[in-house]
């Protein structure tokens, strides 16, 4: 059974600590669609990112519409992924492997410069969106595959975009880094994309937009590090406001696409340890997916 603390509230609640835990990558593989299922069932987990052309998106589909109450949304893959679109229509955004560059410090420079390439990646983001709803699932939210949403080009595309296919949330990756110092004290967390200014510029573009946005993101600094105590200490000490957790669970690792380095099965330890529901509870925290706290 759900923790009690996972119900989400009726609109005009009083609640104050209002919690998002995300899994990643759903679809990559049989791994993390088997951890998704296991860690919404039997954890903490309330949402998932749906990869709509991984090799695994079907079964990720079915698994969602087997389980109604995990939210689910498009986990836009605009790098290091299978594209959606032939790749002969994609010739500025794919290698020779046919799957899209893995280069994105200089993909994101071609997006800047080539008009080709923004055209290209216009459509094939689109696709993304339309292979989406194709599956009937509703969209409970938007991000993207290493955050490269956070590109100024990008994000005016998938805002655009975005909006003909009724996008109501966006994660922007800006990660509260005192919460992590609480949550593991003597920490040095690594840089990561919340220091990045076009991580501001998407957060006030996005709300403009009017997009639901989270307060804060945790998981960037310890992305694919989560571990049982990490994630407890930091639900421990989880500020006011809207937050997103995002993870990384798989069963195992081994499979095609997978992040080199990745503590696939103990973050979906963490996701699903008693420790972690007992800080949830704790918390007060309300968990559920961005369309509940619309």
């Amino acid at each position: 059974m759900r923790p009690a603390a996972s119900r989400p509230q009726p609109s005009g609640s009083p609640a104050i600590k209002r919690l998002v835990v995300t899994s990643d990558d759903f679809g990559l593989s049989l791994p993390v669609n088997e951890a998704v299922e296991r860690a919404h069932r039997d954890g903490i987990l309330s949402a998932a990112s749906l990869m709509v052309s991984a090799p695994a998106a079907a079964d990720a589909v079915a698994r969602a519409r087997s389980a109604p109450t995990l939210r689910v949304g498009l986990h836009l893959v605009m790098v290091e992924a299978w594209p959606t679109l032939p790749p002969d229509r994609l010739p500025d955004l794919v290698g020779a492997d046919g799957l899209l560059r893995r280069d994105m410090g200089r993909l994101g420079l071609d997006l800047a410069l080539r008009p080709s390439a923004r055209r290209q990646l216009a459509a094939e983001i689109r696709a993304q969106f339309e292979a989406y709803r194709a599956t009937g699932l509703p969209l409970d939210h938007v991000n993207a595959h290493k955050h490269f949403h956070v590109h100024p080009v990008i994000a005016g595309l998938v805002l655009a975009i975005g909006r003909e296919y009724g996008v109501r949330a966006l994660r922007v990756p800006r990660e509260p880094r005192a919460v992590l110092r609480r949550a593991e004290p003597g920490t040095a967390p690594r840089p990561a994309l919340d220091t990045a200014p076009w991580a501001a510029l998407l957060a006030l573009r996005a709300r403009g937009a009017g997009l639901l946005v989270p307060d804060g993101v945790l998981g960037l600094a310890w992305s694919g590090a989560l571990h049982p105590a990490r994630v407890a200490g930091l639900l421990a000490h989880l500020p006011d406001g809207l937050t997103e957790l995002y993870a990384h669970p798989a069963t195992t690792g081994g499979f095609p696409g997978e992040a080199p380095g990745y503590a696939y099965a103990e973050e979906l330890a963490a996701l699903t340890a008693p420790a972690s529901r007992a800080a949830l509870r704790a918390s007060g925290a309300v968990l559920g997916g961005f369309s509940d706290f619309a």
